[in-house]
């Protein structure tokens, strides 16, 4: 229902809504209603978000959500949520996992959204070279500060929904540290490229012009979904670590 609602809204496309709902379906089966309040916590307020304050412009896929971007941010968490079925884990940890992931992707769409009312424009990897609003890696104080309250969103609601107290630290701690890898990642791996008829830059390797574009740096297979998956993937483990220690 929830995907339904979302795909009419527009926030989903079609396939992306038949993604949503099998994370969301996996995650209430691993974790109950804790894990589906925190993934409740991470689509709701990251499409809130994007649809205020729409972040990324050009060749980008925009904000309504496809398969892959469901897939790369909530595909790990959905797995995580599976190791009390297949596995002799703890629930506990599995909520855990889940919201580390899930904190780790709101930070990201957070910090991406928010920092659109930064009034100095975004560094590469916040010391670096000044880059258009929207590059991959670049990061500025309020888009860093919004990620943080991404974060923190997501992990509080985990430890409202039974986690303690703990599990919110953790979280808050293991979406940050994912948002700064993502961020990582999308400066120094994904794949760059310009478009030589207009003179832009741009993350496919085809313009939205129609034009094939000119890599100019990283990867040409790794793309900003890629970045994501690795990004909420380490989330997961980060959380396993911290759960256990």
């Amino acid at each position: 229902m929830v995907a339904l609602v979302a795909w009419r809204a527009g926030s989903l496309t079609g396939d992306g809504a038949v993604a949503a709902m099998a994370v969301g379906t996996l995650v209430l089966l691993g974790t109950g209603w804790e894990g589906g309040a925190v993934l409740a916590a991470f689509f709701v307020s990251s499409s809130a978000v994007g649809r205020l304050l729409p972040a990324r412009a050009g060749d980008a896929k925009g904000e309504r959500r496809d398969r892959h971007q469901v897939a790369a941010n909530g595909g790990p968490a959905a797995l995580a949520a599976l190791a009390p079925v297949v596995g002799n884990f703890e629930p506990s940890l599995a909520l855990c996992m889940v919201m580390g992931s899930l904190a780790a992707a709101a930070a990201d769409t957070w910090a991406t959204s928010v920092g659109r009312l930064s009034p100095s424009m975004p560094r590469r990897l916040f010391f670096g070279p000044t880059v258009p609003t929207g590059t991959s890696g670049g990061m500025t104080v309020v888009g860093t500060l919004g990620g943080l309250a991404g974060a923190a969103l997501v992990a509080a609601t985990g430890a409202l929904a039974g986690g303690g107290a703990r599990l919110a630290l953790i979280g808050t701690a293991v979406g940050f540290a994912g948002m700064l890898a993502d961020s990582a990642l999308g400066a120094v791996a994904q794949g760059r490229f310009h478009c030589p008829a207009c003179d832009l830059d741009s993350e496919s390797p085809v313009h939205r012009c129609g034009i094939r574009t000119v890599r100019t740096g990283g990867m040409a297979w790794l793309d900003n979904d890629g970045v994501n998956l690795v990004a909420t993937s380490l989330a997961a483990a980060l959380a396993a670590l911290a759960w256990r220690c």
